[in-house]
């Protein structure tokens, strides 16, 4: 039954989304006739219709899908003996272990699987058995992670301790919401979207409660929390700009992809390989433990080194796998891509200017690089609010939005959105650190995490396949090129006015947080779209 409940009703399964016990899509169906007729021929095996025609269709280069049955029973009895021993084999499956065991995710990280999903599962039985949802679960997991910010921000031993405990609660209960869906089958777009970011949401405003505790003992680590946001979130856009360059591209296999898979045979190496990279379990159970017996800094320092590690690691293997293969990537994967850049009106403007002028003939990513790097020189070289910098940030413009112009197809163009989103935090935290004003940093982290939303929201859009937030939007907030201008300006202006970038860049926050959030709710709430997690972060 519970194997008939997710062919039925599983979003894991493909047949789940569409009517009928079969569905081929129109390119296989000439495929799929021959491979009947192949399963029909004489001195075929009449007895293994399924196996035979699964062949046929293997043969044709059209993908079948195969899920793994574990100790479900699945058979075609021939006769009144077979049906018995069929009858006996379905009745000696524990139904309730297997919904158990399908609760869990098949790939995760090492501590989620040893030390958080043996009993989570048991929390999701008990939580289904009373009628609670999945979404009441991640509601109680970001409310407990907001509280478990609240008292890191006392600045206390107690309130360290507290807070480490509180997030591994969070935690758990973020690893529950999962299992209950998969355990009761209660799947939701909202329920995705939600799980979707509070995670994100979790976890910086935990960021954002060791920066205040730390200034109640007088170590202001605002940077540093800022530098930590930044990192995490170019790393993430890395992993998204990889698997959407790559989701549906062809010849797409390379030989560092065949090691990969001779290392993860020796069976080890597949733990290893994913706890370097620091995913959200290690990483959340490093930072609560650090919080309790540490101190903040610490904390950051810690979360900064081996989360460049594990983003120095996964980066090179992905530059590594696009330089050997010979992927040939869609007009889909370009597009996705196009819109992960959140090039604003600036960067079309200056593609109407330029026309088919030199600097267009440059290839992309090229031309990515330079613009990142003469803006992050300039900020870190000059002076704040030094007309310099406005000069750089109008070089970006042009630079950025020439890389644009074409399809990136090219075999690293997946590394142009995370060097530009590299480039707008990164000139937002060098210029709020620069500035010396008082609140600057924090001004600057909450602009930060409103812009980063809306960033993580288009990656959620485009793996749901509705693809990225309306034109309107990208171009209400200026595009990336165009915030990261607008608050050079706003430096070079407010340079000597004291607390004025403060309250700019608070008022930036707060107007582009207002204008994406409601976009988003109204969107999420309304669209019936599928939600995609980000859950796992696999090297």
């Amino acid at each position: 039954m519970h194997a008939l409940r997710l062919a039925l009703t599983d979003p894991r399964f493909p047949a789940a989304a569409a009517p009928g016990a079969l569905t081929v899509q129109n390119g296989a169906r000439p495929a799929l006739a021959r491979a009947l007729t192949a399963a029909a021929a004489p001195g075929t095996d009449g007895d293994d219709l399924t196996g035979t025609l699964a062949d046929a269709l293997d043969a044709d280069g059209v993908a079948v899908h195969r899920p793994q049955l574990g100790t479900l029973v699945a058979t075609v009895p021939t006769d009144a003996e077979a049906r018995h021993e069929a009858r006996a084999a379905v009745d000696a499956v524990d139904d309730e272990a297997v919904r158990l065991r399908s609760a869990v995710k098949a790939h995760d990280g090492f501590f989620t699987t040893f030390f958080i999903s043996p009993y989570s599962r048991y929390i999701a039985r008990w939580c289904a058995r009373r009628g609670l949802t999945p979404n009441q679960v991640t509601t109680a997991s970001l409310l407990t992670a907001l509280i478990a910010a609240g008292c890191a921000a006392t600045g206390e031993r107690g309130g360290y301790i507290a807070a480490g405990v509180l997030l591994l609660v969070s935690f758990v209960l973020d690893c529950t919401d999962g299992q209950l869906a998969r355990y009761a089958l209660k799947y939701s777009t909202m329920g995705a979207w939600l799980d979707a970011t509070f995670d994100r949401a979790k976890e910086y405003a935990f960021y954002a409660g060791l920066a205040l505790g730390a200034a109640r003992n007088g170590d202001d680590v605002w940077a540093l929390a800022l530098g930590a946001m930044v990192l995490m979130t170019c790393r993430h856009v890395v992993d998204f700009s990889f698997n959407e360059a790559n989701h549906d591209a062809t010849a797409n296999t390379s030989p560092t992809a065949a090691l990969s898979d001779r290392l993860d045979s020796l069976g080890w190496t597949v733990w290893a390989r994913r706890m370097i990279i620091l995913p959200i379990g290690e990483r959340w159970a490093m930072i609560a433990v650090l919080t309790a017996v540490t101190n903040p800094r610490i904390v950051f320092w810690a979360l900064i080194i081996g989360c460049a590690f594990g983003a120095c690691y996964t980066t090179a293997g992905r530059v590594l796998r696009s330089l050997t293969r010979k992927a040939k990537r869609t007009d889909r994967a370009a597009q996705a891509l196009a819109d992960l850049a959140d090039s604003g009106p600036l960067a079309a403007l200056t593609n109407r200017i330029l026309g088919r002028t030199g600097i267009l003939m440059l290839p992309p990513l090229v031309l990515a690089l330079i613009a990142t790097g003469a803006m992050l020189a300039a900020a870190l070289g000059r002076p704040f609010g030094s007309d310099q910098t406005v000069v750089a940030a109008v070089f970006y413009v042009v630079f950025a939005g020439a890389a644009v112009a074409r399809p990136l197809k090219g075999a690293l163009d997946w590394l142009l959105p995370p060097l530009f989103r590299a480039a707008e935090y990164g000139t937002i935290l060098i210029l709020a650190a620069r500035s010396e004003v008082n609140g600057a940093l924090p001004a600057a982290y909450g602009l930060v995490a409103a812009v980063a939303y809306h960033h993580y929201d288009t990656v959620y859009r485009i793996r749901g396949g509705t693809g990225a937030p309306p034109t309107w939007l990208v171009r209400t907030i200026g595009g990336h090129e165009g915030r990261t201008l607008l608050v050079t300006v706003l430096a070079a202006l407010l340079a000597s006015r004291g607390n004025d970038f403060t309250l700019a860049l608070t008022a930036l926050a707060v107007t582009i947080a207002l204008v994406v959030l409601v976009e988003s709710i109204r969107f999420w709430v309304s669209s019936g779209a599928p939600a995609v997690h980000d859950e796992g972060e696999t090297a």
